[in-house]
C-alpha cells in the first residue's frame, strides 16, 4: 500500500523560510518520479515542483523558481521541498505526489501522478 505522509506546513511571515517532508512508503522510493503540488482556497491544483526518479532532473513553476528546490533522500525514502523568500500567494495546501511505474519521467501535470498525500497546510502572513 503506497502511502505519503506530508509534513512541515505551519504559518510563516512574508519573506520567510520553510521546509516540507513527504516520507514515502508501500513503493521503490528510488526508482519513482516524484512531485509537489498545492491547492489555495479556491483554485485548482497547480504544479510546484518535480524531480526525477534519478535525482538529476528538476523541475519548477514559473512562479517558484528561483525561490523553491526540490530534493530527495533515497535512504530515508523522504522528498523535501525548501521554500524561501516566501509570498502572500503561497499560501496554500501542499501535496506531495508519485507516479503509478517505475522509471517515468517527472512531469507537470496532477493527472500524471496516481498516488497523493493528505497535504500540509502553508500560511504565509502579510
Amino acid at each position: 500500500q503506497v502511502l505519503l505522509v506530508e509534513s512541515g506546513g505551519t504559518l510563516v511571515q512574508t519573506g520567510g523560510s520553510l521546509k516540507l517532508s513527504c516520507v514515502a512508503s508501500g513503493f521503490t522510493f528510488k526508482t519513482h518520479a516524484m512531485g509537489w503540488f498545492r491547492q489555495a482556497p479556491g483554485k485548482e491544483r497547480e504544479f510546484v515542483a518535480a524531480i526525477s526518479w534519478i535525482g538529476e532532473s528538476k523541475y519548477y513553476a514559473d512562479s517558484v523558481k528561483g525561490r523553491f528546490s526540490i530534493s530527495k533522500s533515497d535512504a530515508k525514502s523522504t522528498l523535501y521541498l525548501e521554500m524561501n523568500n516566501m509570498k502572500p500567494d503561497d499560501t496554500a495546501v501542499y501535496y506531495c505526489a508519485t507516479r503509478d511505474q517505475e522509471y517515468l519521467v517527472a512531469t507537470m501535470k496532477a493527472t500524471d501522478y496516481t498516488f497523493w498525500g493528505q497535504g500540509t497546510q502553508v500560511t504565509v502572513s502579510t
